[in-house]
């Protein structure tokens, strides 16, 4: 997976069964985010926590200890240090951690390692009863290997529990060196290469999709898969999403819906969408299943997934999938309507991470909030996903003289954050002592109204009553976020919004429609 590109960077494609779309890159405001550094931890691989702690961050080093951060301070003594039992070589280490769907009452948690032989292990261990900051070393149960993995790379190890059916899946590599030499991923009876499903005992689940077949492992959920270094559950859907790490040519995004197992990837027959023209499969059979999402070595060379945000800091985020490229450094979002993938955005500059870094993991935490596991000389290791929207406007749409001036203009105090509900939208130029009304919508459009132009689009919503023009055609008026109709249905502001605002007022001796229309105002919210 780890591998350096030299190469300049250039817009990511977007690819869909009718071929490729080039997609734009600057952010729209209700997609801005950034990072915020968390704490300093060397080769962060694994970012978790139980389900609703949100107080606890678990984070697992390569190295094979795992630490707990509590109010963005390490905290002393380690949870668990397996350091002992784990070969860090080349992509080996510690690479798996997940926790029990009832931890709090039972203390269980997972995690997944290279052993000192270079073999895949999934082991199952406790909490000390008394201290549940602290994992007890001696209190663990192999559930799944040794796993011999024939070299050093493409071991992938990322383990996740799906919340829909409380069952333990295990993501392992191809374990090749390259092209997959002993096409393993297609080998039905070899586990490498696969996605696998257990029962969080370690047993395997009578519904397994390959459950008495003799051609593939009963423990296989899906296969056809190079390494799929990190894999992740939607919290809300239980849809899952694998990010494989490509090998000369395209990284890719697989996606299943919650419970559709029995997927082949393709791999080593196809890379993404690619024809590789290697043995062992049929590139254009119909039993192989396509990416939603691949872009090429031109933009990066090793995929990091990736989760879909279900958070509460960014609510305009709901539903993106974030993921980003090693080698790259690059981070981005998109879309999903359960088909197909669109909207794709570059986060890169925007979370301004340390110029050394390369990104190694993501990791979401008890309440949905997303982490970044960089590796990184210089700085924190660990960043946050916050909001980042500026609270920018800008003026669009034209403006027509009245019959005191040339027209209405709109402007605001700038304090844009939702929070401190400062917000003041303002006028200037229009028909003194004359009855206006300010209104608002999602949308910009230029269409003739009245004697000027309509600039919003979309649903308006009106910012009762009007009031009276003062003197010099100047009038403001605060807009209450906790209010109608800014605080509830359709017309609801929420941080990280772009709204655009717009000023009716009352010109009598202008012309026959005897009202007029200010410019527009574009304005992004921030929290």
């Amino acid at each position: 997976m780890i591998r350096r590109l030299s190469r300049t960077m250039r817009g990511l494609t977007r690819l869909v069964a009718s071929g490729s779309i080039a997609a734009g890159l600057s952010a729209p405001a209700w997609t801005q985010i950034t990072a915020e550094p968390l704490v300093s931890i060397s080769t962060p691989v694994v970012i978790d926590a139980p389900r609703g702690d949100s107080q606890r961050l678990f984070i697992g080093t390569k190295g094979g200890r795992i630490w707990i951060v509590r109010d963005g301070q390490i905290v002393a003594p380690v949870f668990l240090d397996l350091s002992d039992l784990v070969s860090d070589n080349s992509e080996q280490g510690l690479l798996g951690l997940a926790f029990h769907p009832s931890h709090y009452a039972n203390g269980i948690f997972y995690v997944s390692y290279t052993d000192l032989a270079g073999s895949s292990v999934v082991r199952v261990y406790r909490v000390f009863p008394s201290d549940p900051d602290r994992g007890d070393p001696n209190s663990f149960t192999n559930i799944l290997g040794p796993i011999s993995q024939p070299y050093a790379n493409h071991n992938g190890g990322c383990i996740r529990i799906s919340a829909a059916d409380l069952k333990l899946y295990v993501g392992l590599g191809d374990g090749g060196l390259g092209n997959d030499p002993g096409n393993r991923a297609q080998d039905g009876q070899s586990l490498l290469g696969k996605l696998l499903r257990l029962e969080l005992d370690g047993s395997i689940p009578a519904d397994n999709p390959f459950v008495g077949q003799p051609a593939v492992r009963d423990e296989v959920w899906a296969l056809g898969l190079r390494n799929p270094w990190r894999f992740s559950f939607d919290r809300e859907t239980n849809d899952l999403w694998i990010a494989d790490v490509g090998q000369s040519t395209r990284e890719e995004i697989n996606f299943e819906p919650a419970g559709q197992g029995r997927h082949n990837y393709g791999w080593r027959c196809t890379e993404g969408t690619v024809c590789t023209g290697l043995g062992g499969c049929t590139c254009a059979s119909p039993g192989l299943t396509a990416p939603v999402f691949e872009y090429s070595h031109a933009e990066g060379c090793s995929i990091i997934g990736g989760f879909r945000y279900r958070g509460q800091q960014i609510p305009a985020f709901q539903g993106r999938y974030v993921f980003g490229d090693f080698c790259a450094g690059r981070v981005w979002s998109l879309a999903f309507d359960g088909n197909v993938a669109t909207d794709l955005v570059e986060h890169t500059a925007e979370l301004n991470l340390p110029p050394s870094a390369s990104l190694f993991t993501f990791g979401e935490d008890g309440v949905g909030e997303l982490h970044m596991g960089l590796i990184s000389s210089d700085g924190p290791a660990v960043w946050s996903l916050v909001p980042g929207c500026v609270g920018t406007s800008h003026h669009f749409c034209d403006t027509t003289p009245n019959s005191s001036g040339t027209g209405a203009m709109m402007g605001s105090n700038s304090e844009t954050s939702i929070s401190e509900n400062l917000f003041e939208i303002r006028a200037f130029g229009a028909v003194p002592a004359e009855a206006a009304l300010f209104f608002y919508g999602p949308n910009e459009t230029q269409m003739p109204f009245g004697e000027g132009f309509r600039c919003v689009g979309g649903g308006v919503f009106r910012l009762d009553p009007p009031i009276p023009v003062g003197a010099g055609g100047q009038l403001a008026r605060p807009v209450d976020f906790t209010a109608p109709p800014a605080n509830v249905g359709p017309g609801r502001i929420l941080a990280g919004d772009t709204w655009k605002f717009q000023l009716w007022y009352r010109d009598p001796a202008g012309g026959p429609a005897g009202f007029n229309l200010s410019d527009g105002l574009s304005v992004d919210f921030c929290p």
